[in-house]
């Protein structure tokens, strides 16, 4: 609305008011009515400004969050389905402590929301530790080049402003991207070097896990139907099986 139009429909509103105050007076002749109704109606303004600027704003603008929160969760699927998906994959055979790790992350369907909360805090304590060889970089370089320009689009996307760790998340695979990329033969690496690339792909792995674990919590909360397979499809999951048997 332009400053004009909102000039042009305040006057409008305020006329009008004037208006039919004036009806009211000509109609029953009674000025003393017509004042005690205009300073009741102002004396309660100020209650409903604060009404309209304090509750009404916070719950749209909690509804105008929820709608981001959703929109930006179907970027976060979008990016499940083409790369982290693919990425789990490679998680357990990466681990150094698959044993003591994996059994927190084996999601099912017939976990809840808190069950997957409490496997959230539980992979925090436990501090993934990968322990990726050449090969598993080579297969991560080949993986990311691929999806270069997929990772370029999501890091456009102005949605991510409202979740910074998913941008974290994307960065750290855009520097293991830049890193695996830079180098020549992966197997000839220095012990220093390859000590390097292991930090980078530990950091990528820890955002990637917490940023899953979010994602399914959401599913189960909201979109049970989705979360079913998500679930039953879990690449951390050694028993996962897509059929529904139950």
């Amino acid at each position: 609305m332009t400053r004009k139009e909102l000039i042009t429909i305040s006057v409008m509103l305020l006329s009008l008011a004037a208006l039919l105050h004036f009806a009211h007076y000509l109609i029953f002749h009674d000025a003393h009515h017509v004042l005690i109704y205009l300073f009741g109606d102002i004396a309660f303004l100020p209650i409903e400004i604060l009404v309209i600027s304090v509750v009404v704003d916070r719950v749209l603008r909690e509804r105008e969050r929820e709608a981001v929160r959703d929109k930006m969760n179907m970027v976060v699927g979008t990016f499940f389905s083409a790369l982290g998906r693919p990425l789990l994959d490679r998680l357990p055979e990466m681990l150094a402590d698959p044993d003591e790790v994996l059994p927190a992350l084996a999601i099912a369907p017939d976990w809840d929301a808190e069950r997957i909360r409490r496997a959230r805090n539980e992979t925090a304590e436990l501090r993934l530790r990968i322990r990726p060889t050449a090969d598993d970089f080579e297969d991560l370089r080949q993986l990311l080049h691929e999806q270069r320009d997929f990772l370029l689009r999501l890091l456009e996307n102005p949605s991510l402003l409202e979740r910074d760790e998913f941008t974290e998340l994307l960065w750290a695979i855009s520097h293991v991207q830049e890193e695996l990329g830079a180098r020549g033969d992966v197997h000839a690496l220095p012990e220093s070097d390859f000590h390097h690339l292991c930090g980078d792909v530990n950091r990528l792995y820890a955002h990637l896990v917490r940023e899953w674990l979010d994602y399914m919590m959401h599913l189960n909360t909201r979109y049970p139907f989705l979360y079913s397979f998500a679930s039953r499809t879990n690449p951390l999951r050694p028993d996962a099986d897509v059929t529904v048997r139950e």
